[in-house]
């Protein structure tokens, strides 16, 4: 595992959030989630506050910061896939449920992030 991993920042959603990008790609499974000992900002005692869990080899924390923020385009993530079945079912999975399409190939799911959904061949 890398020693840098990235925080994505939700209000209320984290664990639902952790739960749906797990279930996009192999190598993927929610590792831990801690909840909040008290009321504070972050939720209600019980509420989750942190997800910790890998996306495709790759650690990722969820946090529930207590208020909504934007995500933009200055970060966002790129899957690179096998094949144009692999796009057309990440595509779809990201974009359903709220998500929306953006400029040049990019999307954003239906929590706000950004992602590049990259056929591997297109780079070549």
């Amino acid at each position: 595992m890398s020693k840098v991993s990235p925080c994505l920042w939700f209000n209320g959603e984290a664990e639902e959030a952790a739960k749906f990008y797990v279930s996009l790609l192999p190598d993927s499974k929610i590792e831990k989630v801690q909840k909040n000992t008290i009321d504070s900002p972050a939720g209600k005692a019980g509420s989750v506050l942190v997800v910790e869990f890998t996306l495709a080899g790759q650690s990722f924390m969820a946090l529930n910061g207590g208020v909504k923020m934007e995500y933009t385009h200055a970060v966002s993530f790129k899957i690179d896939c096998a094949d144009q079945a692999e796009v057309d079912r990440l595509w779809d999975a990201l974009l359903a449920n709220g998500g929306r399409t953006e400029q040049c190939g990019w999307l954003k799911d239906r929590y706000g992030v950004s992602w590049q959904i990259v056929p591997t061949a297109l780079v070549k």
